[in-house]
């Protein structure tokens, strides 16, 4: 039964195929995105493409214009959260990095990283989270609750325009990869569906309304003009797993962090877009 529904499903949308478009991306008419790329070596499409590629010339003109973008007022309020003082220490996020534009340019191209103190990845919520215990004497965010949103937009948009490059030499980080690819192609769910079912078996063709993309994280935190809100590509994740009908797993679990590794290694060379609008 599973299987003829996902069949099915793809049925429906092999009729509605729709190439992504053949266009430029230049944030305010200043910064040339680089939304296709040359796949990196050992993967398995010839040329990744950024899912700005994929949608609506409104949604893409919203990207475009940064005084629309709705996704820019969590920018600025992640600023904010940047400058305030938290936790016992009487400490800010620029008490220790100052000004971010600086000290967080490009930064957030390279994440998630390899954590030797805490032997596994780490992506930007989880070390916002670990600036705020062990320097600010605050408490950590809870997934998706307080600044962290805001916060981790606010950052990764210093790296705006800067191509997405993960080292995987370090650590432990080419095992979690790995395990990433064995979870992306793994299905899952009543629909019996893996990420690669939509992402790249069918990408380019239409599931009901919503044109499939290459599924790229470049994007995140990208703002969803489906929720109004910006949304963690950890929150994507499950919504992505929830729809095929299977249980998901908790935000920041081992399974979400080693697709985390995976699917930015799949976007390699694209621009970081945060925060990217989509529907």
């Amino acid at each position: 039964m599973a299987a003829a529904a996902a069949v099915a499903l793809f049925a429906y949308s092999g009729s509605a195929n729709a190439e992504p478009v053949d266009e430029k991306l230049v944030i305010d008419g200043e910064i040339e995105m680089i939304t296709k790329t040359a796949a990196p070596e050992g993967h398995p499409l010839d040329e990744v493409l950024s899912g700005w590629l994929f949608r609506t010339k409104e949604t893409r003109a919203l990207e475009a214009d940064s005084f629309q973008n709705p996704g820019l007022l969590g920018v600025e309020q992640g600023e904010a959260i940047w400058n305030t003082v938290e936790g016992s220490e009487g400490k800010s996020c620029a008490s220790c990095h100052g000004d971010a534009a600086e000290s967080m340019k490009d930064v957030g191209a390279n994440y998630p990283k390899w954590d030797a103190s805490a032997n596994r990845p780490i992506n930007i919520e989880l070390q916002i989270n670990k600036c705020r215990e062990e320097r600010m004497g605050a408490e950590a965010y809870k997934f998706d609750k307080g600044g962290q949103k805001p916060l981790t937009a606010y950052i990764k948009h210093q790296s705006l325009g800067t191509p997405v490059k993960l080292d995987l030499s370090q650590g432990g980080l080419q095992e979690w990869w790995e395990k990433g690819k064995e979870l992306y192609y793994t299905r899952t769910g009543q629909l019996n569906l893996s990420c690669a079912s939509c992402h790249e078996a069918n990408s380019g063709k239409y599931i009901r309304a919503d044109h499939l993309s290459q599924g790229q994280a470049n994007g995140f935190p990208t703002y969803r003009l489906k929720q109004g809100k910006l949304i963690s590509i950890h929150n994507r994740f499950r919504g992505c797993i929830r729809d095929t009908r299977a249980e998901y797993p908790a935000a920041f679990s081992d399974e979400l962090m080693a697709l985390e590794v995976y699917v930015t290694w799949r976007g390699t060379g694209l621009s970081v877009e945060t925060p990217a609008v989509r529907q």
